[in-house]
């Protein structure tokens, strides 16, 4: 398992069953990118999203 860049926390939409989700590792947004992830393919690079855009998207969600 890639651990680059974690920790890793996974979505709290995630069910306990293996279904597909994300993950994301919330230490790396001081650095202006967050690194997202497929939870059942952790060995391919991460996704990096601006800061910004990451909180806009997760704002958008929960509305």
């Amino acid at each position: 398992m890639t651990t680059t860049n974690g920790p890793w926390h996974k979505s709290s939409y995630s069910a306990g069953n293996g279904g597909q989700c994300l993950e994301w590792a919330p230490s790396q947004a001081r650095t202006g990118t967050v690194p997202v992830r497929n939870s059942k393919d952790t060995d391919r690079a991460p996704l990096r999203f601006s800061t910004t855009a990451w909180t806009t998207f997760v704002g958008s969600m929960k509305h």
